[in-house]
Parts: structure tokens; C-alpha cells; sequence
């Protein structure tokens, strides 16, 4: 199954992808729909209902709009790793963010101006579709509900300020996801997805998710050992190699910079960089 979050005649809706249209299903967003228990179920009961759009035409949000918990993974392609200058780590370096982060597939990312380092990270996106704590990384497949994409767009300067990295991933509307949850019976990361990035039409990262120090199922279960993961989180994986920051000299986005990110059988996101110039303050 291919979901999907629209804007369907003003109101936020649910969809399944059934033969390049659209069909809405009940429910407000994708993350709602996966609270159902039975929501594979209801989504095959709609199958064969009207189509409300096509793919093409689709209106899209951020597949999962209003997460509990967005939990993040860095560090974690072994190429990445090594062009820090680092090793190869034990345990996932994990870090968080809000619902607010999250913005739409084609969604401009309009950045205040506050960071003049912004830098990207395309990550494979694992949605959450069952309640685990504590789970084994089997049960954790198990509750996988799919996949989706998203770049982890960066504020490097303020992400040094300190030791900590929050204030460096946690800006409003910065972080795109969708463009259509894929379900987990119908796509493999560990069987190795091609994940890309390009700036301007330039490919600037190239990797496989088959290269993950920490899968999916292994960052679910050792997520679970400290804090419940519930129906509609998501757990973003890390970034492969090329990231702007490592290049010599470092690389950033600009104003007006067309952001592409794709991941082999899920699809793309198209954001274009707006960086409005700060008016002077007037004594």
C-alpha cells in the first residue's frame, strides 16, 4: 500500500493509492489512520471506493503531520561516519525533535535567517504502526507500519553552539517527509534502497540503506528499552555520505536552492530554499 496525507476541498485527509488515483479513507492524516487498529482493514475496505484525485494533481502534506515523538538517528551509514573521522559506534546517537519541525514533500522551506549554515541530510523515514516497549528487534519489524522520505535539514552553526544537538534540528517547518507512506510488506531497506540527494540538479549524497550500522527493527527495539513508541511515530535513520559540512571547503544551502530527495521505490521530495533577508532593527 502507497498512503498518503492531502488537502482534498480544504480538509486534511487520509489516502490510498490505488491505480495513480487517490482514494480518501476516514481519517484525517496518515498518523490518525495508523491509531485505528485495525487500520489495514480499513483501508482495503475503501479500495474500490470513488477516487477523490490523482497522484498527479494530490495536494500533499507531511504524510505524518503531528507525530508523539519524531526520534532521530546520526551517525549511522558507515560512509558518513567515516568522512567525520569517527568510528564506528556501539549504540545509535540519538537525538529528538517536534511535530512542528515537519513540513510538507514540495512544501518552500522558508528559513528566518537566523542560521547562515543550513545543510542537508536525506534519511529513509520508518513509521511506526503498533505500540512497542521493550520489543525484541523481530517484534519491532513487526510493528513496523512503512517507510517514507525525509531530509533532516541541518542549522550547522547553531547545532555547535553546544554539545547538544537540538537547536540545530529543531526549526519550525525544516524538516520535509512524505511524499506517500510505503508499507512495509511492499519495500525492503535492508535489502538495500538507493537514497539520494541533489542541490540544484547536482547530486551531492549517493548511498544504500543496506549500509545502515543500525536497521530499522534495531533502532525500534533499542528506542522501545527507554520510552514507548506508539501507532504514527517516526524514526528518522540517519544520512549517507556528502553532507555539506564534510566538504572542504564546507558547502550550505542558499536562497533559492531546489532541494531533491529520493529514495529508491518510496519517491521523492522537491523544496526550494527561501531565506527572507532580516530587515535591520531601528534604534
Amino acid at each position: 500500500m502507497r498512503l498518503a496525507t492531502l488537502e482534498v476541498n480544504g480538509s486534511s485527509t487520509a489516502a490510498v493509492e490505488v491505480n495513480g488515483l487517490f482514494v480518501s479513507l476516514p481519517a484525517a492524516d496518515v498518523g490518525a489512520l495508523l491509531k485505528q487498529p485495525d487500520w489495514r482493514q480499513v483501508v482495503e475496505a475503501h479500495l474500490a471506493d470513488e477516487p477523490a484525485v490523482s497522484v498527479r494533481d494530490a495536494d500533499y502534506r507531511a504524510v505524518i503531520p503531528a507525530p508523539s515523538k519524531v526520534l532521530c538517528c546520526g551517525h549511522n551509514y558507515s560512509e558518513h561516519i567515516r568522512e567525520l573521522g569517527r568510528e564506528l559506534p556501539p549504540f545509535p546517537t540519538l537525538f529528538a525533535k517536534f511535530a512542528d519541525t515537519l513540513t510538507g514533500p514540495y512544501a518552500e522551506l522558508v528559513l528566518d535567517g537566523e542560521s547562515t549554515e543550513i545543510d542537508w541530510e536525506a534519511e529513509l523515514a520508518v513509521v511506526v504502526g503498533a505500540e512497542v516497549y521493550k520489543c525484541t528487534p523481530e517484534e519491532a519489524s513487526a510493528a513496523i507500519a512503512g517507510y517514507t522520505v525525509a531530509n533532516d535539514v541541518s542549522m550547522r552553526d547553531w547545532q555547535r553552539r553546544t554539545l547538544q544537538w537540538l537547536q540545530g534540528k529543531a526549526f519550525d517547518a525544516s524538516t520535509p517527509l512524505g511524499p506517500v507512506l510505503v508499507t512495509a510488506d511492499e519495500c525492503s531497506p535492508e535489502s538495500g534502497l538507493a537514497i539520494t540527494c541533489t542541490v540544484n540538479g547536482e547530486v551531492v549524497q549517493e548511498g544504500c540503506t543496506s549500509t545502515l550500522v543500525f536497521d530499522a527493527a534495531a533502532l525500534i527495539s533499542y528506542i522501545s528499552t527507554f520510552t514507548v513508541l506508539r501507532p504514527g511515530d517516526v524514526v528518522l535513520t540517519g544520512t549517507p555520505g556528502g553532507v555539506g559540512m564534510a566538504r572542504k571547503p564546507p558547502r550550505f544551502l542558499a536562497d533559492g536552492d531546489v532541494l531533491v530527495t529520493a529514495i529508491e521505490g518510496i519517491g521523492e521530495l522537491r523544496n526550494r530554499v527561501r531565506m527572507p533577508v532580516r530587515e535591520p532593527v531601528l534604534n
